[in-house]
């Protein structure tokens, strides 16, 4: 209990006595400022935290800036960089697109979009027309002639129908002895089981595809007559996963290692039987090739107990040259491990703390923010970067040097000038963090012309992934995460190669049991998603274009 004193007892007093008072209290006073400031940190670090919860739940996900505002200009050793100049921020009131993804420029909407959309579609020709004798009534005697034709169109749905496939396989014998020949068949893909290619796919397809959960497909199934439970389709896709899809994964993954840039990302997963307490949580990670490699992407997961360096230092252990990632620091072991391995940043990664810094402010005061004007930089930067979409490596390379770069250089300059100026905690001093932390990796992408300047294409291509575990919630086993793991990939690596997966995994399912037993791997090459021996109809159909 703190002690008073009245006016006549500090009058008694003695001067020391009264001094030591008086510092005590200002001790007090400089402890009672310190909690109080820690209090005020912690309360606006919770506030934050809350409008961040609250945006990411019910707010939209865009971070594009609709301002207007124009951006200044600094000095960067010695030279005047000017943010506002016209080539850097001509467009700059133009309303940013969602996805930050570099694009070639959107075309104007053509006209018989909807002729082009329904050419590559197959047609079934109904005829109505009418017979003499109608037209006799309604004409008179030959008092008619017959113009072109009026076409009407629409879709004809058919739903998908469940047949037996009955195989009659002869059998023969020698009338001399014993000798038995059986005519040539398909084998079963799954011995013992019923199950054929086109089901095998068609179960693929709506699991790995359109994220639809076993228990979902289950009841579909049953309204075909199908006594199909979760648990066989769960065991063939171990099976198929396994026997037949594991080769073609580990085929994929030799051949990542020939790119000169990929990208990495990785993702939570819990799966409920893996040894250790339920909830632990687990990893899919995801390597996939450079996004500037447009005509032989491969995409590949590989599920794993936890995050840590061990994991991506063994699947890249054959990799040489530059891996794109989000700032994960164990990329940033491996490249300290490795002389042969270089890591590159992701400006949106950098671009999302600053948005984040942007959000948790009250809105009036967010453009007169230093982190709005961070914010313009970072804007002028991608619109650059977004004009070079259509160059060469080489082309990119040089037009990055001598118009990126700059704006590069004065962002990251400005920066430094003003990281003594933000507070100590919070969102702000979070983004001037992550981007002077990252300062290294983030400029990668400007010494190189196949690297992009993010990292949206792994986002992108494990989004499928994120869309079926919200529907799924958990994967059941070890060899369950594992299987899945490998269907995602061909899977996803299908699609980014404008494949069909359903007319692909059936293919697939068909052609590799044919060489069940083969010791040499060369037949997989033919399977590829970019093979010119692939049957045409696997294709995802071309839109043409009218005139």
């Amino acid at each position: 209990m703190a002690i008073k004193y009245t006016e006549e007892q500090l009058n008694k007093l003695d001067k020391e006595l009264l001094v030591q008072l008086f510092l005590g209290m200002q001790g007090q006073v400089e402890e009672l400022n310190r909690q109080t400031q820690a209090l005020n940190d912690k309360m606006q670090l919770m506030m934050e935290q809350l409008v961040l919860s609250k945006k990411n739940r019910f707010g939209r996900s865009s971070e594009k800036m609709s301002d207007p505002e124009q951006i200044r200009f600094m000095e960067v050793d010695g030279t005047i960089v000017f943010f506002n100049e016209a080539e850097a921020v001509c467009d700059l009131d133009v309303p940013e697109p969602e996805d930050l993804e570099l694009k070639p420029a959107k075309k104007k909407k053509q006209a018989g979009k909807k002729a082009a959309d329904i050419a590559v579609l197959p047609v079934k020709r109904i005829n109505h027309y009418m017979n003499e004798e109608q037209l006799t009534v309604e004409f008179g005697k030959n008092g008619w002639k017959q113009l072109p034709d009026a076409i009407s169109r629409c879709y004809r749905f058919v739903p998908a129908s469940v047949e037996i496939e009955e195989h009659h396989i002869g059998v023969y014998s020698s009338k001399l002895d014993e000798h038995m020949v059986k005519a040539p068949h398909p084998r079963n893909l799954l011995h013992g089981s019923l199950v054929s290619p086109s089901l095998a796919a068609a179960i693929i397809n709506g699991k790995y595809v359109n994220a639809v959960p076993l228990y979902r497909l289950e009841k579909e199934f049953e309204r075909y007559g199908l006594a199909i439970t979760r648990q066989n389709m769960a065991n063939w896709m171990i099976r198929l996963g396994e026997e037949y899809l594991g080769p073609l994964y580990d085929y994929l993954h030799n051949l990542l290692y020939g790119y000169h840039v990929i990208q990495a990302d990785e993702t939570p997963v819990l799966v409920n039987k893996d040894g250790r307490p339920a909830g632990s949580q687990s990893y899919m990670w995801i390597y996939r090739s450079g996004f500037m490699y447009p005509e032989r992407q491969i995409i590949l997961y590989e599920y794993q107990k936890t995050r840590n360096a061990s994991h991506p230092r063994e699947f890249l252990k054959d990799y040489t040259g530059i891996c794109v990632t989000d700032g994960y620091q164990v990329y940033h072991t491996l490249e300290k491990e490795r002389e042969d391995l270089r890591i590159a940043g992701c400006w949106v990664h950098c671009r999302r703390k600053f948005n984040d810094a942007l959000e948790v402010m009250p809105k009036a005061y967010r453009k007169e923010s230093i982190v709005h004007l961070f914010m313009k930089q970072i804007q002028a930067i991608y619109r650059e970067e977004g004009k070079l979409s259509g160059l060469s490596s080489e082309e990119r390379l040089t037009q990055r040097q001598l118009v990126v770069k700059p704006l590069v250089d004065a962002f990251f300059a400005y920066l430094k000038q003003n990281e003594d100026k933000v507070p100590k905690s919070g969102k702000t001093r979070e983004a001037f963090t992550y981007a002077l932390n990252q300062e290294r990796y983030l400029r990668v992408f400007l010494e190189d012309g196949d690297v992009p300047i993010d990292n949206n294409a792994s986002e992108r291509a494990i989004r499928g992934f994120c869309i079926g575990k919200k529907n799924w919630q958990m994967i059941d086993t070890i060899n369950g995460a594992a299987s899945s793991a490998i269907i995602y990939s061909i899977a996803e690596t299908a699609k980014a190669n404008n494949l069909k997966p359903f007319d692909y995994f059936e293919y697939l399912l068909t052609e590799i049991p044919k060489h069940t037993g083969d010791k040499n791997t060369d037949f997989l090459a033919e399977l590829l998603p970019w093979s010119k021996t692939l049957p045409e109809h696997i294709r995802k159909p071309k839109k043409t274009e009218e005139k």
